[in-house]
């Protein structure tokens, strides 16, 4: 068991509690690190011990901790998924999350479990490609309609005379992917209060805010701390990083909303497997560490960026200066501009393929987040499937490059980025 109280390990930082915490050694034969616990099922001491567990899986009676319910099967609970998501929630600062087997599993599973037929959703543009279809395509069929509006410092304006008494939802990406732009949390939740107060007790009546936090990663920005409900991650990015597992997160604070989400994860079995999520809790260990190192490299490649002949305009927050509308979002939702860069290549889509193809350090492959550095077209690969309005509105044109940048020796990167473009 761990010698730690509840108060001494609620003053511990993430990356320290990241090592050991939600694992006792002595349950696993003194093992320091988890096992994968391979098992589909799990044996019941008592008739009568199944019997509780699957009643308080179904939510009846008065319910223990969730980490008390008892194991049942690897589609409801499982130690190597429980102890990823008590890890994970700790570096959101939130009650609790769920794991998925993708991020769009994520965003899936929680858009059903908070949207009924009838409802309407208000989203920042632009989102990943996988969200916008979803939303665009799945959910419409469901009777669920999206209103888009630009990300950036003018969307509660935007979003506010689109509010209707069918509004669920706020979505937003912050920064967008792939331009960078910033939506201030803080005023959207104010917008969502304002125009449906939250009751005592329930979420169901509520506007949810709810933000895709993939592209900052849990290092530099919680979104929880700044009014959203709940958090969605794609963890293949920053939190698995090194290009090896696909997962994804939910979280949440509410009763309400982590049941629903359980709920609807159980129904539609969207939950990793247990390597997976032994990769994850893996990964999170030195989580902190690579993005720290992504973002010094991020920032020295960002300044080489702004400075060369063949790049228009670099789409990095780590350049917002006080005069830029957006800075004052930054300094509010993050301690850090984190490693992801999106610039404008002087043509179209002929010198951005030139310059995608000249690349030999970097790897032209979608993703981000991974220890190595990755480049990609936006417009023809992740957001090829926007339509043209919706391109537009993000500014996913066909001169826009999007850079990951991993950990390695910035030197080499820079030198990478400057023969590529000298091919252009």
């Amino acid at each position: 068991m761990t010698k730690l109280t509840e108060a001494e390990a609620a003053r511990l930082h993430p990356e320290t509690l990241a090592l050991s915490y939600g694992f006792d050694p002595w349950l696993s034969e003194g093992s320091v690190k988890p096992p994968v616990f391979l098992t589909s099922t799990f044996a019941f001491k008592h008739a009568a011990d199944g019997k509780q567990f699957f009643a308080w899986a179904h939510g009846e009676g008065k319910l223990p901790p969730r980490r008390e319910m008892g194991l049942i099967y690897s589609r409801i609970n499982n130690p190597n998924l429980e102890i990823f998501e008590d890890r994970v929630a700790l570096w959101e600062g939130m009650k609790d999350a769920y794991s998925f087997s993708s991020g769009m599993a994520a965003i899936a599973t929680t858009l059903l479990a908070t949207h009924s037929p009838g409802d309407e959703m208000i989203v920042c543009a632009p989102v990943y490609g996988g969200t916008d279809a979803f939303v665009h395509h799945f959910l419409k069929r469901l009777g669920i309609t999206a209103h888009f509006v630009p990300a950036g410092v003018a969307a509660p304006d935007l979003a506010a005379p689109l509010i209707t008494p069918r509004t669920r939802s706020i979505f937003i990406e912050s920064p967008a992917n792939p331009n960078n732009r910033l939506t201030d949390i803080g005023r959207m939740k104010e917008l969502a209060l304002r125009h449906a107060p939250a009751a005592p007790g329930r979420s169901c009546g509520r506007i949810l805010v709810m933000v895709d936090n993939t592209m900052a990663g849990p290092v530099f920005a919680q979104p929880a701390k700044v009014g959203a409900d709940i958090v969605l991650y794609s963890a293949t990015k920053f939190i698995g990083g090194h290009s090896d597992v696909v997962g994804g997160v939910a979280l949440a604070n509410d009763d309400a909303l982590l049941g629903a989400i359980a709920q609807h994860r159980a129904l539609l079995g969207g939950m990793p497997n247990p390597y997976t999520a032994w990769l994850l809790t893996r990964s999170l260990e030195t989580l902190k560490l690579r993005a720290e190192q992504q973002q010094r490299n991020a920032q020295l490649i960002a300044a080489f960026l702004v400075s060369h002949p063949k790049v228009r305009q670099v789409c990095y927050i780590g350049l917002l200066t006080p005069d830029d509308p957006e800075y004052a979002i930054y300094r509010k939702q993050h301690t850090g501009p984190g490693s992801l860069i999106s610039f404008y290549i002087r043509g179209g889509e002929k010198e951005a393929f030139a310059f995608l193809d000249s690349l030999k350090v970097f790897r032209l492959a979608v993703s981000l987040g991974s220890t190595e550095s990755l480049a990609q077209h936006p417009a023809a690969m992740t957001h090829s499937g926007l339509t043209p309005e919706d391109k537009l509105l993000g500014g996913i044109t066909d001169d826009l490059v999007r850079l990951s940048i991993g950990i390695e020796n910035h030197e080499d990167l820079i030198w990478d980025l400057t023969q590529a473009l000298d091919r252009v």
